[in-house]
């Protein structure tokens, strides 16, 4: 059997640990905000392989951004499922889902994605909080839970 690759490098390197939570942010082509048509749409793909290629902790859904930390799951072969692969398909059927919705063309997210691995349950649950406060930051709203476009699994209240 050929050995997986687990690290892919386009302008940053982006490293898998498998079993570990990596914080992930990806944002749109040229800073474009995002209708709230569109952030529904994100918000479900981010979803949509819970449990099937990742464990998702938390996702938010900015105007112009995205964050999430994720676990990366096994295949059935045993290896662990790619970042080409869990955000190559979450930006690929969400942009096309857009592109349908909105009746327009082009690009949605720049190819480009940040990454870094969690270390702690520490790491865990700081992330969480941050990425759980960003739309109250932002002035988006007042308090976390006002916010539709926000998803985090139980037990990870701030």
């Amino acid at each position: 059997m050929k050995a997986r690759k687990y690290s892919y490098h386009r302008n940053l390197p982006h490293i898998l640990k498998g079993d570990q939570p990596h914080f992930v942010t990806f944002v749109t082509s040229h800073r474009w905000e995002l209708p709230p048509l569109a952030r529904d749409a994100v918000l479900k793909h981010c979803m949509h392989d819970d449990g099937v290629k990742v464990k998702v902790h938390a996702v938010v859904v900015m105007p112009d951004h995205v964050h999430m930390i994720l676990t990366p799951l096994r295949s059935n072969a045993g290896e662990y499922f790619t970042f080409e692969e869990i955000l190559g398909g979450i930006k690929g059927t969400s942009a096309h889902s857009i592109n349908r919705l909105l009746g327009r063309r082009g690009r949605v997210w720049q190819d480009e994605s940040f990454d870094h691995v969690l270390r702690s349950e520490e790491g865990l649950a700081e992330k969480t909080e941050y990425i759980c406060q960003n739309p109250v930051r932002k002035g988006l709203v007042a308090m976390t839970e006002q916010y539709r476009w926000l998803w985090r699994e139980e037990g990870t209240a701030i």
